[in-house]
């Protein structure tokens, strides 16, 4: 007899797609011995450091609160849930694009019955900014976009917490060091020990990729590179976007450069948002919040700017040349860099004065710096490119004030191969949420765990 606890179902990653999971199972199969693993620590114990005052700068906890911990990487984002197959994911490739759909806006009930009930619902539908974007060759996406904002959607994920902690085992400050195959099942192993479970979800989030990518190759379970996307922060006045944030809230624009025929687009939109510290396997890289509580809203909005590079033989490690990046602008700035527009135009790097003489103030405590000696060539022309393209559609965009914080890069794990039903090579073994490469984003990681749930209880007994 084994020493290893037993379960039923062993998930491992508290993030969306394993809550999700967690949630679905208890709803579909309550008699289910259900585990969860996760690094990071409880939704309440997860506090970053940085105030702003005492500690302005990353001092790289031994596990991050803002990307480890309940609820993810996205614990503290900005609560968008974006019901869309144009962007977030290729999970409708698995499940149709139907059912992709059915599955967002279950996800979506769910989040609105736990505490996301007086949140809103935007939508692109019949918006006439598209008009105006096709006439500035801007594209922009379509989506039903729920913002539980990152106060919101703290309370959501305590209220399905608390649903689930009595009726899951949760395992917090656990990462597991090794996934071992079993004849009927699979182990999962930790410092000090092992639980064993006949079937295994595993949804550890783009700050998992490595791990993702050390047990594929343990497994031998099939991959093939996919992307990284590396850029900036914008941070402006909230003013200039409000046409756009107040109709639609978030704004996904795709844009073809006219230089190297490259797509940048925007990404996470916060109106009246703040600009924050992100820490990915001890990489500090820059990222933004915006709250629903109007308290705590501020007069600037920030998004990000993102060119997707995808590689082809003999190069293969998409994550490693992101990292590469984000580490240059660590040594350069000691963390994040930050420069006016109209210094990067100017070929200079940015200074106190200057950025203190501005008209946008800076929300985020960053080393004033040049993102020319960060950013690959192709990559910043592709964004200068993009914030002039912005500015015909919202005027003041490329304004001299307008800030850019670098470097934001979105890691994606290595693309798993598996079938429709989300499942690896080894039966039993699912494999869903960003650290697939599958999802990129909360609703479809969301989605995928709530699908994959139902697989599971389908096949029981």
């Amino acid at each position: 007899m084994s020493d290893s606890k037993q379960y039923d179902v062993l998930i491992i990653g508290a993030g969306p797609g394993g809550i999700f999971a967690a949630y679905e199972l208890q709803e579909k199969a309550p008699e289910l011995r259900v585990a969860v693993f996760e690094k990071g620590n409880p939704l309440e114990m997860r506090k970053c450091p940085i105030d702003g005052v005492r500690v302005k700068e990353c001092v790289r906890c031994d596990t991050c609160a803002i990307m480890s911990g309940f609820g993810g990487a996205g614990a503290f984002s900005d609560g968008k849930y974006n019901i869309t197959n144009d962007f977030g994911g290729t999970l409708y490739e698995h499940v149709g694009k139907d059912e992709a759909l059915r599955l967002m806006r279950y996800v979506d009930d769910i989040n609105v019955r736990n505490g996301g009930q007086d949140t809103r619902m935007f939508s692109t539908a019949g918006s006439e900014f598209k008009k105006l974007c096709l006439q500035n060759r801007l594209i922009l996406l379509d989506a039903s976009v729920r913002h539980l904002g990152t106060d919101i959607n703290y309370v959501v994920l305590q209220n399905i917490y608390a649903k689930l902690k009595d009726r899951v085992d949760f395992f917090f400050r656990t990462p597991i060091r090794r996934l071992e195959a079993l004849k009927d099942g699979f182990r999962a192993h930790w410092d000090g020990g092992s639980a064993d479970g006949s079937k295994c979800v595993v949804s550890v989030g783009r700050s998992g990729s490595k791990w993702m990518q050390t047990v594929c190759e343990e497994l031998h379970i099939p991959t093939k590179s996919n992307r990284v996307d590396i850029g900036v922060r914008v941070e402006l006045p909230a003013v200039i976007f409000s046409h756009l944030t107040d109709r639609l809230y978030e704004s996904k624009i795709v844009y073809r450069t006219e230089k190297f025929e490259d797509n940048v687009r925007t990404f996470c939109m916060n109106p009246n948002g703040i600009v924050v510290n992100e820490n990915t396997n001890g990489i500090v890289t820059v990222n933004g919040h915006s709250f629903e509580d109007p308290a705590r809203k501020t007069d600037n909005t920030n998004f990000a700017l993102l060119v997707s590079k995808h590689f082809s033989e003999p190069f293969k490690d998409s994550n490693g040349y992101g990292e590469s990046i984000a580490r240059l602008s660590n040594m350069l700035g000691g963390g994040v860099i930050v420069q006016r527009f109209g210094d990067l135009e100017r070929g200079r790097r940015s200074n106190v004065k200057r950025i203190e003489e501005g008209t946008v103030r800076p929300t985020l405590a960053a080393t004033p710096g040049d993102l020319s000696l960060v950013l690959p060539k192709r990559v910043l022309d592709g964004i200068i490119e993009m914030i002039y393209a912005l500015d015909k559609i919202a005027p003041g965009t490329a304004n001299d004030d307008t800030l850019l914080y670098g470097v934001e890069v979105k890691f994606y794990n290595m693309e798993v191969q598996l079938s429709d039903d989300l499942e690896s090579n080894y039966p039993g073994l699912y494999i869903i949420g960003d650290g697939s490469g599958v999802t990129h984003s909360l609703s479809h990681a969301s989605a995928s765990g709530v699908y994959v749930a139902r697989k599971i209880a389908e096949s029981r007994g």
